[in-house]
């Protein structure tokens, strides 16, 4: 399994590096958060160890923008920082984990073997838009923005989900349609502008704004 630590402590680093490279992990580090971020959004990770305070891009805005290319690697955040609302923002921000320095190595192992049991050959059930302030549940079918749940219809989430599991593609009122064909709330192409509209308008109540654009004549995306 293949591991990434993001911690500029250069003694930390390596310590973390020995002790997982010598239970089998294949380890990855950087020391500062502009060769993290490289890292975890060009390679693939079993999990993200984090620090939050990093010389150049804090932790926070690596993990965020994480979670805005939906990437669901684990990623524990390994931090001096030890208030509550540290800890709090931090796994509000998508962090799975929050460990605070000083720590035993034990038991950090422990917590990171735990998150790769859970998500093992698992999809994550969770996409982040918008620097994770719009969060999209589909396990539960739910929307939340700024941690505010957002009442959707059922046709009006499926029209998210669709164009949330296909950013930076189009799709086509054709293809809404034949996402909803086999249901018993099946929409037409009108219905569908109708439902978007109605979306965009309980998005924007909370200033999400133009989330959801339109291709002209052609249909929708999410960048």
């Amino acid at each position: 399994m293949k591991l990434l630590i993001i911690e500029d402590s250069p003694r930390l680093s390596k310590t973390l590096e020995t002790g997982f490279t010598s239970l089998g992990f294949v380890v990855d580090c950087a020391q500062n958060g502009k060769d993290g971020l490289a890292y975890a959004l060009t390679e693939s990770y079993a999990a993200i160890i984090l620090d939050l305070m990093l010389p150049d891009i804090d932790g926070l805005t690596i993990l965020r923008e994480i979670r805005k290319k939906s990437i669901f690697c684990n990623i524990l955040i390994l931090s001096a920082k030890d208030n509550i609302d540290d800890r709090v923002d931090g796994l509000n921000a998508g962090a799975d984990d929050y460990l605070c320095k000083p720590f035993s190595f034990k038991e950090l192992h422990a917590r990171i073997n735990t998150l790769i049991r859970r998500k093992s050959n698992v999809k994550s059930d969770t996409i982040y838009l918008l620097d994770g302030r719009v969060v999209l549940n589909l396990a539960l079918k739910s929307l939340k923005v700024d941690d505010i749940d957002i009442k959707l219809t059922k046709n009006e989430f499926s029209i998210i989900e669709m164009l949330s599991l296909n950013q930076g593609r189009t799709i086509t009122y054709d293809q809404i349609e034949q996402q909803t064909h086999d249901s018993a709330t099946s929409i037409s192409r009108n219905s569908i502008e109708v439902h978007v509209s109605a979306l965009r308008k309980k998005l924007k109540a909370q200033n999400v704004i133009d989330l959801v654009k339109t291709q002209r004549s052609f249909g929708y995306y999410i960048e």
